[in-house]
């Protein structure tokens, strides 16, 4: 049992970790392609100076992102070995795809990118950053397909104590990717989105080179208001899709203890997990069973009648997952998302009515709102995983199974801590490189950049 928790516990803090890498390379990488696409489009010398500024933000992240997602393929086969050993005829062949085509034409086509300023035409320079861009997002593709199958297994047959794939093409059609992938893919946007936003308001607290960060918010307050209204929309389908692949974890979500027609939604509530019941809760009636079936009535099972099922159907032990911190961070998770729209939304009203230099308070907010994302992200991926224990793939193997057999306590306790220690340098290595080139601004400004109208401090929409 030991074993186990610190096997989660080390897994958690990794696989966090490398996500707060992999957001903002799938939103910032697009982001890029569009500001070069515009300097293509007009020549216009600011949209380069702004390429090259977002370009080596992004590298720096790319860095991290690739230096930290490495150490999870070891954790496969040391600490989770009979995970692999049960699962890997079908979980390695996604993640065989992901490495040799996408990361390959996405870390070769970046390169390209780099050295080519100047040498490669611009048509084909921009073009080199676009595959990037789609390269990043089809490996995500891959990782979120053999994720899948953790979440919803399709494709395969049970034979000598092991899962083997038999049809290659319900692994890649899983439907549960279908609304995992837009979720996830979008909110990197949002991600992205909110990072330039945040920096670029920074900058124009500052009067720093106000017009490229004037372009820039425009290009990320019209991408990010979008991406963010089709992460609620993709959230909205991916959970009606879980009340019927998964209930339980949408039930644990919920604190919905027992199964009703219609069923209310808790906004909060006090839960006992021991006695299987919420002794207080404030509940809009009808609004679980409409997130569920886009009606307000429809029955919406309860963990009580669910956990009776699972018994019945995989004997003895507990199916119900751990009900506080799954239905506390949908919460957060919902709140953060209302207030991220928000947030674009008076970003986009005020870039419209030109007052957005006025307005210092709000562009304060800018700042204090780019870890907003980045929780959301972490707690959307706390639900993914933690929503379906007990089982490490489900309905096939729980996480008690998984674990290797002839890993020790001791030697997981000790890399565990090694990977902290390690962590927290490269966190403060990557921080202090990201806070240095966003301080420092664009290298190359020039004329048209910084009108005169400008540098006396006139107004910046003049």
């Amino acid at each position: 049992m030991t074993e186990l928790i610190l096997s989660r516990l080390q897994f958690a803090v990794v696989s966090s970790y490398h996500f707060l890498f992999v957001p903002l390379t799938l939103g910032l990488s697009v982001l890029v392609a569009i500001m070069e696409t515009c300097y293509v489009r007009t020549g216009n010398e600011t949209y380069k100076n702004m390429t090259k500024f977002w370009g080596k933000l992004f590298l720096i992240n790319f860095a991290m992102g690739v230096v930290t997602g490495l150490v999870q393929e070891f954790l496969f086969g040391m600490n989770w070995s009979e995970y692999s050993r049960f699962v890997g005829d079908i979980f390695g062949a996604p993640l065989a795809i992901e490495a040799l085509l996408a990361f390959f034409i996405e870390s070769t086509f970046l390169g390209l990118w780099v050295f080519g300023w100047d040498k490669l035409s611009k048509k084909v320079h921009v073009l080199t950053i676009w595959l990037v861009a789609i390269a990043s997002n089809l490996s995500a593709l891959w990782i979120l397909i053999a994720n899948s199958f953790m979440q919803e297994p399709v494709g395969y047959t049970l034979r000598n104590g092991r899962a083997e794939m038999t049809d290659f093409l319900a692994l890649i059609t899983n439907p549960h990717i279908f609304y995992q992938f837009p979720h996830t893919v979008l909110s990197g946007f949002v991600t992205g989105a909110f990072f330039v936003l945040g920096v670029s308001a920074y900058h124009l607290l500052k009067k720093n080179h106000l017009e490229v960060f004037r372009r820039s918010f425009q290009i990320a307050v019209i991408f990010g208001l979008i991406s963010t209204l089709g992460v609620a929309g993709a959230g909205h389908l991916q959970a009606m899709h879980l009340v019927k692949a998964q209930p339980m974890k949408m039930a644990a979500a919920e604190a919905h203890w027992e199964t009703e027609n219609p069923a209310g939604l808790l906004l909060v509530a006090s839960i006992d997990e021991q006695n299987h019941k919420n002794n207080f809760g404030i509940e809009i009636p009808g609004l679980l069973s409409f997130l569920s079936y886009n009606s307000f009535t429809g029955e919406v099972k309860g963990m009580n009648e669910l956990q009776a099922a699972e018994v019945q159907q995989y004997g003895p032990g507990n199916y119900i997952p751990p009900v506080t911190p799954l239905f506390w961070s949908f919460r957060i998770m919902l709140a953060a998302g209302v207030w991220l729209i928000l947030v674009a939304l008076l970003g986009l009203y005020l870039y419209k009515t030109k007052r957005l230099d006025q307005k210092t308070w709000f562009l304060k907010v800018l700042l204090w709102t780019i870890p907003v994302p980045y929780i959301t992200n972490t707690l959307g991926w706390l639900m993914a995983e933690v929503g379906r224990q007990p089982w490490i793939v489900y309905g096939l193997q729980k996480a008690e199974a998984g674990v290797s057999t002839s890993v020790s306590a001791t030697s997981i306790l000790i890399t565990f801590i090694g990977f902290i220690l390690i962590y927290g340098v490269l966190a403060v290595a990557d921080v202090y490189l990201l806070l240095k080139h966003i301080k420092k601004g664009p290298q190359a400004v020039g004329a048209e950049e910084l009108p005169i109208s400008e540098v006396k401090g006139a107004s910046l929409w003049t």
